[in-house]
């Protein structure tokens, strides 16, 4: 994506942990406010300040009971359970920021993809198009139970129907209502003509949907897209969907690869590669000097319970992980959950070989990120050579102790980055408009995407 300006995403979830197993436990740590609305304004605030594009969900169903074949550990840890829905906390938080974005994490293996975009265009409209959707096929077995199916799907079969999925909602958000069928005219009677609104009369392997969708549309009609594809079949259908994705390798040789091999499909599928974003994840540990960073980083790491991470990494990997021993290498295996969390740690970077343990001490801060240690000018250094040298257009920004990770980032690396031009003007932020014209220049879809020009052509709709 050609742009001089760099995005920076809050990375977050409504939960006590996140993906920094422990942390609740240092002090000062906010995490168990999950619940408390002020919490969340709190946070929505100082990421504005910070300029930041977004607040990135995370979201999970079920539980994370592979570790030990039990369920225990995850509570006991409280690993991304106890957990509230994210999208619940948008109206609250938009309410006190004007140009924030918001990304939700929802799962299209366990709902309805007319009942979704209903409720993705609902949240478009009063948040004046400041909605992304990232798009997940869920990937814990519990979850499958606890939503009424015998197993869980299996992996490919969750992106077929994922696949599906997206065409019904494109359908929905971009050709069912025409611009302009709200006319509003009260002396003829008429709020909607009813021949600028059509049906979509989908009929798929998993969906059937005759339409129209049942809301107008709205600033951004489809939301702005994430997707996280690892998985070959993860990836072709991220190339085929998502307009920013979100890269989880912790070196940076992973995360060229990763993009050469997008780009390359994106070509392929008829795209123009250059319109796909990456964001890869970060977890910054800043301090006002070096050796404060460098303490502050250390006090971190002896929060890390390694049951805990393991739990975490058992669910991501569809792995026991307590059946091996600590110093046992890895090995690439093929999984029925995701497949990025296992390659982050065996082919990302082919001249290193990770045991259990140095994967559970690695991934105990941001799981599969890359940890940037130091001053605000020294992050900023960093962010600086990834955004410029290696081609990524912002990050997922990974917080350790919550909110006070944001807030340290936001107090001295921010304006580090501000200095060096490399975010909006303060007084330009909130003039974008929607999310997808303050992070791609543009109000909706490109032309070349297919949630414009399949489900079009798919409608008969020019």
């Amino acid at each position: 994506m050609a742009d001089d300006r760099l995005h920076l995403n809050l990375f977050t979830m409504c939960s006590v942990e996140h993906v920094s197993p422990g942390s609740w436990r240092y002090p000062g740590d906010q995490s168990h406010r999950y619940l408390d609305r002020s919490y969340w304004t709190e946070v929505a605030r100082t990421a504005e300040r910070g300029g930041f594009d977004a607040v990135f969900f995370a979201d999970v169903r079920g539980v994370y009971d592979v570790y030990g074949g039990s369920r225990d550990a995850a509570l006991r840890h409280a690993i991304q359970t106890p957990s509230g829905h994210p999208q619940a906390l948008i109206p609250a938080m938009a309410e006190v920021t004007d140009s924030l974005g918001f990304a939700v994490t929802r799962s299209t293996t366990y709902t309805h993809p007319y009942q979704l975009a209903r409720e993705f265009s609902t949240l478009d409209a009063l948040t004046d198009g400041r909605v992304a959707f990232n798009v997940v096929t869920s990937y814990l077995e519990s979850a499958a139970r606890n939503l009424g199916l015998d197993r869980r799907m299996d992996h490919d079969d969750r992106y077929d129907r994922a696949d599906e999925f997206m065409d019904v909602c494109y359908r929905l958000w971009e050709g069912s209502w025409e611009d302009g069928a709200v006319v509003r005219d009260r002396d003829g009677k008429v709020f909607t003509d009813p021949a600028k609104v059509h049906p979509i009369e989908f009929e798929g392997e998993f969906f059937s949907v005759p339409g129209p969708h049942g809301c107008e549309p709205t600033p951004q009609r489809t939301p702005v897209i994430y997707q996280a594809g690892s998985s070959d079949r993860g990836r072709e259908f991220a190339t085929r969907h998502a307009e920013a994705v979100f890269v989880s390798h912790p070196t940076e040789r992973g995360v060229r690869e990763y993009m050469d091999d997008m780009r390359e499909r994106a070509a392929e599928a008829g795209r123009d590669p250059d319109s796909l974003a990456f964001f890869p994840g970060i977890v910054p540990i800043v301090g006002e000097t070096e050796a404060l960073a460098e303490a502050k980083y250390e006090s971190y790491r002896e929060t890390i319970d390694t049951e805990a991470v393991l739990t975490l990494l058992s669910g991501f990997m569809d792995m026991d992980l307590s059946e091996l021993d600590p110093d046992q290498k890895l090995e690439h295996i093929e999984t029925e959950a995701i497949q990025g969390a296992v390659n982050a740690f065996t082919t990302s970077d082919p001249d290193r070989e990770w045991t259990v343990r140095e994967m559970a001490q690695f991934a105990g801060l941001g799981s599969t990120s890359p940890i940037l240690v130091g001053t605000g000018s020294e992050i900023a250094d960093e962010i600086e050579y990834w955004f410029r040298e290696v081609g990524v257009d912002g990050f997922n920004v990974k917080e350790v102790v919550r909110p006070a990770s944001l807030t340290d980032f936001v107090d001295l690396v921010v304006p580090e980055l501000g200095e060096r031009g490399l975010l909006a003007e303060s007084d330009q932020r909130g003039t974008a408009g929607t999310l997808r014209e303050r992070t791609f220049g543009r109000s909706h879809l490109p032309e070349d995407h297919p949630g414009r020009r399949d489900a079009l052509a798919g409608m008969g709709v020019e």
